[in-house]
């Protein structure tokens, strides 16, 4: 394990260098090594550390998710709230429907199996996404109309959307009985007990640190153990009370922000300092998951149907942006902003397969082709559009 350790990052840092160098997202070069030293590559990464590589996924993308919290400012929220909400769940909607049609179609899929492959490609990665937005906010870009604070705070509920409808049609496929309503009513409670939990924790961390004196490194790591406990709260809650967790983490490094900003701007640094390393865990082990060979077998009728959902996704994402005062260059930038696909997909691609679904094989192929085709050229797509579509702050 100590010498896989020590591999991901020699060659994550060398590689990540390498595609700086080349004016595209170091974490491409991460995604890249990934895949060439996983189990589909050269194999060199001990499976100790496979086991466990979905709950060092998670934690990873809970660091990023405290430091996004900790960026965010009240009144960019605010200049940005109703056009966010529209994000959240309008071009996810949108693209999954296509993707059942598309699959219907052309796969010739029974609908509830469509259902199950639109909603686990349906998902936008919050952990591409959301470093690079906080990149640009650092850098401020887009500042003055709250463009990357917009596909932040949307893209950390796109996810929640995807994977009930996603939880919905499985359960339908293995004959489970489901209430439609309660399902459809699942998705505002679990933003809503996210965004208070979150508030509580962040609330009760506040006391603490005012009334005892704690190091700031301490600090950092009793935030992120918080983080991690509430995460784990959404598992063993699944099924009964629904918990947006990845929002609700979001939401704890907000209001210590809001209401302790000194300490705020100083957690900041300390979890940026822990990124480093976190960032480096996160696409290693997102690549490790890719199977390449697997992905090339759903061929151009898969990339069709990745087209599809796309072009649904991006008119979804124009449409929620109507009534707003970003320009085209700004709009054009959001809808590249929420094409790559990598978390979700990593994460719950195989569970169809798992539960005996009859194109099980089939959607797992799906969902790593969505990764290899869209995360590394999303990604390069938000850093150009960024660098050239974005004004700075008027400000800086």
């Amino acid at each position: 394990m100590a010498l896989s350790l020590a591999l991901i990052i020699l060659f994550a840092l060398l590689f990540g260098r390498f595609f700086d160098r080349l004016k595209l997202p170091a974490l491409l070069g991460m995604l890249l090594i990934g895949i060439l030293l996983g189990p589909y590559g050269f194999d060199l990464i001990s499976q100790d550390i496979l086991n466990i590589s979905s709950d060092l996924r998670m934690i990873a993308l809970i660091v990023i998710l405290i430091r996004a919290g900790l960026g965010i400012e009240k009144e960019t929220l605010k200049k940005v709230g109703v056009p966010a909400v529209k994000l959240s769940f309008i071009p996810g909607l949108m693209e999954g429907a296509a993707v059942i049609v598309a699959a219907v179609y052309l796969l010739n899929f029974e609908f509830i199996e469509a259902g199950i492959l639109a909603f686990i490609i349906a998902a936008v990665s919050p952990a591409v996404v959301v470093p690079q937005m906080l990149s640009l906010i650092e850098q401020g870009k887009g500042a003055a109309k709250g463009v990357p604070t917009l596909v932040l705070t949307g893209a950390s509920v796109d996810d929640v959307v995807a994977i009930t409808i996603f939880s919905a049609f499985l359960s339908i496929y293995g004959g489970q009985q489901i209430n439609i309503y309660r399902q459809i009513l699942n998705v505002p409670l679990a933003i809503f007990l996210g965004i208070i939990l979150g508030t509580v924790i962040a609330l009760f961390l506040i006391y603490i640190f005012k009334k005892y004196h704690i190091r700031d490194t301490k600090k950092a790591l009793l935030i992120l153990s918080f983080g991690i406990l509430m995460n784990s709260l959404e598992h063993f809650l699944e099924g009964i009370i629904p918990i947006a967790t990845l929002l609700g983490i979001m939401v704890i490094g907000f209001v210590i922000q809001e209401r302790y900003s000194v300490l705020g701007k100083r957690l900041s640094s300390k979890f940026n300092k822990i990124w480093v390393f976190a960032e480096l865990m996160l696409f290693v082990l997102i690549g490790a998951e890719v199977n390449i060979q697997l992905a090339f077998e759903s061929g151009l009728l898969g990339l069709i149907i990745i087209a599809v959902g796309l072009t649904a996704r991006s008119v979804g994402v124009l449409i929620s942006l109507m009534g707003t005062e970003l320009n085209l260059k700004e709009r054009g930038f959001c809808v590249l902003a929420y094409t790559p696909k990598a978390t979700v997909q990593a994460a719950i691609g195989a569970i169809p397969l798992a539960a005996g679904v009859a194109s099980g094989e089939l959607i797992l192929a799906l969902a790593v082709l969505s990764i290899v085709v869209t995360a590394p050229l999303g990604a390069a797509a938000i850093k150009t559009a960024g660098r050239h579509w974005l004004s700075g702050n008027p400000n800086t």
